[in-house]
């Protein structure tokens, strides 16, 4: 069975829409906005695999790996970040963190 470029794009902007709506819904839970992110990220992630398996070229396949790194240390972070943020104020609510200053 041979599956077209065109089902692969399309589950590729299925989990892209999926992502985007975890944004956009969302406007409450912080941790919920980062993996929305991360869901967006791997979406873009597939579509450099697609176009290089297509292409018969590496370049994709090495790009999309130096993503999932920049991805990894995003949400290392984000979620370090959102830790001191919870020590200090006791909530993660997007309501208090529209509030920071410095």
């Amino acid at each position: 069975m041979n599956i077209d470029i065109i089902s692969y794009l399309t589950v590729a902007l299925i989990i892209f829409l999926i992502g985007l709506a975890g944004i956009f819904l969302n406007r409450k839970n912080m941790i919920i906005l980062l993996m929305s992110v991360e869901v967006m990220l791997l979406a873009v992630n597939l579509n450099f695999i697609i176009f290089s398996a297509f292409l018969d070229d590496l370049m994709g396949q090495i790009f999309a790996l130096f993503v999932l790194t920049v991805a990894a240390a995003e949400s290392a972070i984000g979620l370090a970040i959102l830790v001191i943020f919870y020590r200090v104020r006791g909530t993660i609510a997007l309501d208090f963190i529209r509030l920071m200053k410095g």
